[in-house]
């Protein structure tokens, strides 16, 4: 059964399970309803969210544009990271995007996966993270598809443009998952991107 975990908590993904050397990082959310329509609600229009991950180094900074896994850049430059591709609705149930990490691979140089959430296109469109509900971040085993860990985003992201949703990092020699479930403001992925460089 996986861990279910609350902003800001830390837990270890590797300690606890000997041979855990790839993980899904699964990103969910919906539409948010919003009030009129035939029967007094209806459903927001379609929010496209991207997810991607950020490879950091030690000291917290992104060396190099191939370090970004995005929906334009779907692989990290030594290719242990991996998004699935983009989903532009988030309709359905299940992951709405997932990138693939294979922990036994990425580099000794990169300390931390950032794992963030920006809406496409959110100016233009007037879209924020108060437009979406039932957010997540899983991490899922895929060798036997257990859900490993669950955090579900509950704080109000109203006038947000990105979440800094959760982070995988190295500690001792294991890999760790920390919940942080930040919104911030950056309307795509390469501002939000730029803070860390």
């Amino acid at each position: 059964m996986a861990i279910s975990l609350v902003k800001g908590q830390k837990i270890d993904l590797t300690k606890g399970n000997a041979g855990l050397s790839k993980v899904i990082v699964g990103l969910g959310w919906d539409p948010a309803e919003v009030k009129g329509g035939f029967f007094g609600m209806k459903k927001a229009a379609n929010v496209d969210c991207d997810a991607s991950a950020l490879l950091l180094d030690e000291k917290g900074k992104l060396s190099g544009e191939r370090n970004l896994v995005c929906f334009y850049n779907k692989q990290s430059g030594d290719g242990s990271v991996v998004h699935t591709g983009d989903n532009i609705t988030g309709e359905g149930d299940g992951d709405d995007e997932q990138i693939i990490v294979q922990l036994d691979k990425v580099p000794a140089h990169i300390h931390k996966i950032l794992c963030v959430v920006n809406i496409y296109e959110c100016e233009s469109r007037r879209q924020d993270f108060g437009m979406i509900k039932s957010a997540f971040i899983r991490i899922v085993n895929p060798v036997n598809n257990q859900e490993l860990i669950r955090f579900n985003l509950t704080d109000n992201y109203s006038g947000k443009t990105a979440l800094v949703v959760g982070e995988l990092y190295r500690n001792s020699g294991e890999w760790k998952f920390s919940a942080i479930g930040e919104g911030t403001h950056a309307p795509h992925v390469d501002i939000l991107a730029r803070q860390y460089q």
